[in-house]
């Protein structure tokens, strides 16, 4: 496995190297010479870069959150204004998106830094911040376009939209991705019932 990409800096090289070791091999893959050879790196890059564990993961956690935010977050936001169809078409081809191509590789290692912030109280407080980032602007959208109850709605939406994507790729539907019409099909379902109900 290579992660080497023209352009990317060193610590991008460390991180994209770590989070395709934990989408292949898990947590117990994650090792600092693995991530060294990973990276085309000399041994002993990634130690001087994130010389524990715990460092390690938090540069893998920050960019996870980049190169989601490149995935998740539309090139335009959608107007509230616009109505709940521009919200749901934006929200589909984000999700649709994330679950083709190389992209859902990103998933395993998003998981899998799920579970580890389980078990270490130090790194949740970084992976939490990193989800507010998708968080707080989704809550924003969905008060504008008229939620009269914008933070549990938000919940919701994340949760449906987490749930997607884990049958997608790792639940039983990991081998019948919808199309991007499916999936605006059930967000609207769910959208109409949050802002019209």
């Amino acid at each position: 496995m290579s992660v080497r990409s023209a352009g990317a800096s060193r610590t991008e090289l460390i991180a994209d190297a770590a989070l395709a070791l934990l989408a292949e091999r898990g947590m117990r893959g994650l090792t600092h010479r693995a991530v060294d050879e990973a990276a085309g790196l000399p041994q002993g890059s990634t130690s001087n870069h994130a010389r524990t564990r715990l460092a390690l993961l938090e540069t893998a956690v920050r960019r996870q959150a980049e190169r989601e935010a490149a995935i998740l977050t539309p090139t335009e936001m959608p107007d509230p204004a616009d109505g709940r169809a521009a919200l749901t078409g934006a929200l589909a081809l984000a999700l649709h998106r994330y679950l083709t191509g190389d992209s859902r590789e990103l998933l395993v290692s998003r998981y899998e830094l799920a579970l580890e912030a389980t078990r270490r109280p130090e790194l949740r407080a970084y992976y939490d911040a990193a989800g507010r980032q998708f968080r707080e602007p989704l809550e924003a959208l969905l008060r504008a376009a008229g939620s009269p109850a914008p933070e549990r709605h938000t919940l919701s939406l994340v949760a449906w939209c987490d749930g997607l994507m884990f049958s997608c790729v790792a639940g039983s539907f990991h081998a019948a991705v919808p199309t991007e019409e499916e999936v605006r099909a059930g967000l609207d379902e769910l959208l109409r019932g949050m802002l019209e109900g």
